[in-house]
């Protein structure tokens, strides 16, 4: 995980919108970023929290619920969140250094009724059913009984869309930026139907958006 989230300094993060969200999405992973922006608009509540937090793009541009919402940013890289925190600075949020693959203990703004892991689990290391695993252990104990998580993974299946996006997943991989040469949507399908009494999938050219409610108890997950 480490060099996962390393290679997101303040360079790489300064052309993140643009090398990614505004060319990769759209001309290599094929899920255009207005369907990730959504995601967020039609999920986000009054009390969220943000794993994996990025640039803090899609937090500064979803339409919200209320114009002051309460909003904690989870993520291992200082620099992402130095990113995230000031692009968002209107809405004062909080911040927490902390590994998503490890028990995240108390956050503050805690219990959260929405939770966003956006182009996290890719990042992260292990096979998909394994560390989407350990991320829900990881954060479920912060989420409301009647919270929703949302987010969305490029699947190892994008290297099929076409030679430039077989190519840019192989070299994400060999860098250490990707963990998802083996990540197919049925794993990340089972585990969340196994700690959500709710979910859904939905894949969007290489990459899968999901969204699930309810967590079930510890105990019955």
């Amino acid at each position: 995980m480490l060099a996962g989230q390393a290679a997101y300094n303040r360079w790489v993060l300064a052309a993140y919108d643009i090398g990614v969200l505004g060319i990769s999405n759209r001309f290599v992973w094929r899920c255009p970023t207005a369907r990730l922006r959504q995601l967020y608009s039609d999920h986000l509540s009054a009390r969220h929290l943000d794993v994996g937090v990025g640039t803090g793009y899609f937090l500064d541009k979803a339409q919200w619920p209320t114009p002051n919402p309460a909003v904690t940013l989870v993520d291992l890289n200082q620099s992402a969140l130095h990113a995230a925190s000031t692009r968002i600075s209107r809405f004062a949020p909080r911040t927490a250094v902390r590994n998503a693959l490890e028990p995240v203990g108390k956050l503050p703004g805690a219990p959260f009724d929405s939770v966003s892991v956006n182009y996290l689990l890719h990042c992260l290391p292990g096979d998909l059913e394994t560390k989407t695993g350990q991320l829900l252990a990881s954060i479920r104990p912060t989420m409301a009984p009647h919270a929703v998580l949302f987010g969305s993974t490029i699947l190892a299946d994008a290297a099929t869309l076409s030679k430039p996006a077989r190519t840019l997943l192989n070299f994400y991989n060999r860098k250490g930026v990707f963990h998802n040469i083996n990540d197919h949507v049925e794993a990340l399908d089972q585990t969340l139907g196994a700690a959500f009494a709710n979910h859904q999938v939905e894949l969007i050219g290489g990459v899968a958006t999901f969204v699930a409610s309810n967590p079930n108890p510890p105990n019955q997950a």
